[in-house]
């Protein structure tokens, strides 16, 4: 009998470019950068090293301009890199001359999000949104997929219909999209249905940016075990719960977060996906205020809830992770102007927050700090909306103050 041999996966070696056009854009380029080696640490490839170029725009053919191609080109001989990521969304000459030049896997903030998505699809309703947004993806540059993907056995950027496609043209494809668009159609058809069922109830559905600890919050509610990670998207598929405060029902919805430049395609793949959201009646916004960028990634939320139309629900927003919160203070004889890195958590409370505290609250989900509150916070708001339409249901309820939770 022939030995068995275990295999490991071997992680490939990466290398990330970022370009900046602006001001904003160059200040801005660390946190970005380090946003995309958190992506490539949730795809499963090493970090070497960041490349970065200012430029006034893109350039037309290499993206970061010849002089800055050869640079890195010359690393990625002499370390062996496997795949070169950048941070913007390239065109397909672009795509086609980079590798030329790289004479490796090239991947841009797109792919590689649609990667991540496709290793953590995990029902046949997430696989086809996945499917259709990876093709309508892979289209366009269906030229340049013919012999990339001829060279190449798997890995980060190539989960998914890729390889099988080497042999097929644009017809099929475009039948392929046909058939996953009319499948979701009728994935959407059930969806609504379902949704109908649970009219009776008050909706909350809990919205932001990914890996803000919105899965954490859902598992103290409903005492459910909803999969939590340190990584970014560990929930694609929305999960709704019953949740029952003192003695009022209502469901709790956890969605997808929310990411910036998150592909247009994968917006419109999921869809139905996001319909929880839109279909809400209170939206819990879950921030990570140990973020240094928090307030960015409040923009971004945002940005994306106007996109999908969900923009005019009531929103609160929970302030999560106050346990990891820090900040640098500064010497009382310290002249220079106060960053926010340099306020404390009382003190950022009473800055533009004070003008809507009574719609935020600060907790630690992973410490259970002031989760009564944000249960007391939940059991007022639903009870107004349950109310509003139920009225001959007020003797059912006592005053939040007789709550005990």
């Amino acid at each position: 009998m022939p030995e068995l041999i275990e295999t490991k996966k071997v992680k490939e070696k990466a290398i990330l470019i970022s370009l900046a056009t602006t001001r904003e854009e160059k200040d801005k380029m660390q946190e970005h950068l380090d946003e995309l080696a958190f992506l490539l640490e949730t795809a499963g490839g090493i970090h070497v090293k960041q490349f970065t170029q200012i430029l006034p725009s893109q350039d037309a053919r290499t993206f970061v301009g010849s002089g800055k191609l050869t640079e890195i080109s010359r690393f990625v001989k002499d370390n062996n890199i496997d795949i070169a990521i950048f941070d913007d969304e390239l065109s397909p000459t672009q795509l086609r001359n980079i590798e030329k030049e790289l004479k490796c896997k090239v991947l841009d903030r797109n792919n590689l999000i649609l990667d991540i998505f496709a290793w953590r699809a995990r029902t046949s309703h997430a696989k086809t949104q996945v499917e259709l947004a990876q093709y309508e993806y892979l289209l366009p540059r269906l030229t340049r997929m013919w012999t990339h993907l001829s060279k190449q056995k798997g890995g980060i950027g190539l989960k998914g219909p890729g390889e099988k496609e080497i042999e097929t043209d644009r017809r099929i494809i475009r039948e392929r999209i046909a058939l996953l668009k009319e499948k979701l159609k009728q994935i959407d058809k059930q969806k609504t249905t379902q949704r109908k069922n649970r009219q009776k109830l008050v909706r909350v559905a809990l919205v932001g940016y990914t890996n803000v600890g919105k899965s954490t919050i859902m598992n103290l509610l409903s005492k459910s075990k909803v999969l939590e990670e340190n990584k970014l998207f560990a929930t694609l598929d929305t999960t709704v719960r019953k949740v029952v405060i003192g003695n009022l029902p209502f469901l709790l919805s956890d969605t997808v977060g929310f990411i910036r430049k998150l592909p247009h395609s994968l917006i419109e793949s999921f869809k139905s996906t996001l319909d929880e959201v839109r279909e809400a009646d209170i939206l819990l916004h879950v921030v990570d205020i140990s973020h240094s960028e928090f307030e960015d990634h409040i923009k971004t939320v945002k940005q994306t809830l106007y996109e999908i139309g969900a923009i005019d629900k009531p929103v609160f927003i929970v302030f999560n992770k106050i346990d990891a919160y820090s900040f640098i203070e500064l010497e009382e004889d310290d002249l220079r102007p106060k960053l926010q890195e340099n306020f404390s958590l009382d003190e950022l409370k009473n800055t533009w927050m004070a003008r809507q505290n009574d719609s935020c609250i600060f907790i630690s989900a992973k410490q259970k700090e002031n989760i009564n509150e944000l249960k007391e916070l939940l059991y007022k708001k639903v009870k107004e909306i349950h109310l509003s339409r139920w009225p001959y249901d007020n003797l059912l309820y006592k005053d939040v103050d007789d709550l005990i939770i």
